[in-house]
């Protein structure tokens, strides 16, 4: 279905690097951490290839909020460096869904304005995030977020970019 990419070196640190013996193997880790943020695997099956750093999903999720969720919990780790989503999910209301790579001086309202056009709607990425995101000020450089978009009426990123260029250059141009 879709290979998504992640931040290897950063994320939360389930495996027990620089261990002789470590004492859960990492889909084990992996598992605990996806029950520990109470999100069903039922149907789901999960392998981890070491060598490639990639986790691979398979299977049928519940719905697809549980399955992206999963796909987070599985990327937003350190040491995993990509997600291969071949699950299904259950029928049900597809709603469009941004994916977010945080960068340096991001926080969840100065996204939510960059998404959305308003940074007070920080509140929905964050509830998209959850339980994975214990708090609205607890996110890291490189961590991966679900942006929802549903019906809300959003502004595309580069449509505001194209904007605030126009602007700044027609500000510049002399009369």
């Amino acid at each position: 279905m879709a290979l998504f990419t992640f931040i290897q070196e950063a994320g939360e640190e389930l495996f027990q690097a620089g261990q002789a013996a470590p004492a859960t193997s990492p889909e084990q880790a992996l598992l605990a951490y996806i029950a520990a943020q109470a999100l069903s695997m039922d149907g789901v099956t999960l392998a981890f290839e070491p060598a490639t750093a990639t986790v691979t999903l398979s299977g049928k999720a519940l719905d697809q909020t549980t399955r992206e969720k999963i796909i987070l919990c599985c990327g937003n780790v350190e040491g995993v460096a990509q997600v291969d989503d071949q699950m299904a999910f259950a029928d049900g209301e597809v709603v469009h869904t941004e994916w977010y790579s945080t960068r340096h001086g991001d926080n969840l309202p100065n996204i939510s304005q960059r998404f959305y056009g308003d940074a007070n709607k920080y509140m929905d990425i964050f509830e998209a995030n959850t339980p994975m995101l214990p708090h609205p000020d607890k996110i890291y450089l490189g961590q991966m977020l679900r942006i929802p978009r549903g019906s809300r009426k959003c502004f595309e990123p580069t449509i505001l970019w194209r904007k605030n260029r126009h602007a700044a250059v027609q500000a510049q141009t002399p009369e």
